[in-house]
């Protein structure tokens, strides 16, 4: 039973990331008015640097969430070393550019101060586990490179959360998006770094029984 629940909690898991890596595609059919946008000054839609920085955010964050999930998969990583090696090359690309985009994109957060610092803080986190993540691949320190990786999705999986979060929590401020939004800017990614420390400290707890039995 606890085999079948793993399994479907997996499946639910990279059925999330793919729908919602999937879902920047809607900017480019959709108005100025659809999703987070509609929060959003005339002034700032107008801006062709802000633009380009939102659709690299959201296009290179849509492939980080549809190729980051297949990377754990110990089955792929140990049959196909060099297409893993491949994939995460182009997730790494990919949250290099979308985490530099999103930080300059936060800077210009709805809701002032605590959501700016809410989406930068998220940016910074990313960037720096992905290039640690990177680093200790090169260094092929593969335990610690696998522990970082676990961080950098779990701060891409924030696209997922948020959208989860925010919808409930407008709900709960009776349909006020400011507040519901500055509390899903950090919402939306603490808890999943908890739950990624957590992921880790067990892995580790793990391999350090396995060495002492």
């Amino acid at each position: 039973m606890n085999a079948t629940i793993k399994k479907a909690s997996w499946w639910f898991f990279a059925l999330l990331a793919v729908v919602i890596g999937l879902y920047p595609a809607i900017y480019f059919w959709a108005d100025s008015n659809f999703g987070l946008l509609q929060s959003k000054p005339e002034t700032l839609l107008a801006d062709p640097v802000w633009n380009v920085a939102f659709y690299t955010h959201i296009l290179c964050g849509g492939f980080a969430l549809l190729s980051g999930w297949i990377q754990f998969d110990k089955g792929l990583r140990d049959r196909k070393r060099k297409l893993h090696k491949r994939i995460g090359m182009a997730y790494v690309t990919a949250v290099f550019f979308s985490s530099l985009a999103g930080i300059y994109i936060g800077l210009f957060a709805t809701g002032g101060l605590v959501s700016i610092l809410g989406f930068v803080s998220l940016g910074v986190i990313w960037l720096c586990t992905t290039m640690m993540g990177w680093f200790t691949a090169k260094k092929h320190d593969y335990v610690a490179h696998e522990d970082w990786m676990i961080f950098s999705y779990a701060a891409a999986f924030a696209a997922v959360t948020l959208r989860i979060w925010l919808p409930i929590l407008i709900v709960l401020h009776q349909g006020e998006f400011i507040p519901a939004y500055h509390i899903v800017a950090w919402l939306c990614w603490v808890p999943n770094i908890l739950v990624a420390f957590w992921l880790v400290r067990r892995r580790r707890v793990a391999s350090q029984s396995i060495r002492n039995a």
